[in-house]
């Protein structure tokens, strides 16, 4: 669990990064969950967005994202979705708080 200090702080670096990854019409697929995993799993830090024509109220997909990975949802700004874990390689230049 997140402190609101250590949030604030992932909030603030998710600002100067690029989404990965899209949740269309199709919604949260396996394929989806595995690329967000890899992806988080290199970088700790995802940012995504959430279409229009998803027909998903952002929040809810965030929760539901956050739950299947498992992953710490962040925070939800508009469309956009952002997501932390720390990752368990080594090679991996780890967020510190």
């Amino acid at each position: 669990m997140l402190t609101s200090k250590q949030r604030a702080k992932l909030r603030s670096l998710a600002q100067t990064i690029d989404p990965i990854t899209q949740v269309g019409k199709m919604g949260i697929t396996e394929s989806f969950l595995d690329n967000v995993n890899n992806a988080i799993e290199k970088r700790e830090l995802v940012k995504i967005t959430v279409l229009e024509n998803s027909g998903e109220d952002v929040k809810s997909v965030g929760e539901e994202i956050a739950r299947r990975l498992p992953a710490e949802f962040v925070s939800a700004t508009g469309k956009k979705l952002v997501f932390y874990r720390r990752s368990i390689n080594d090679k991996v230049k780890h967020i510190e708080f």
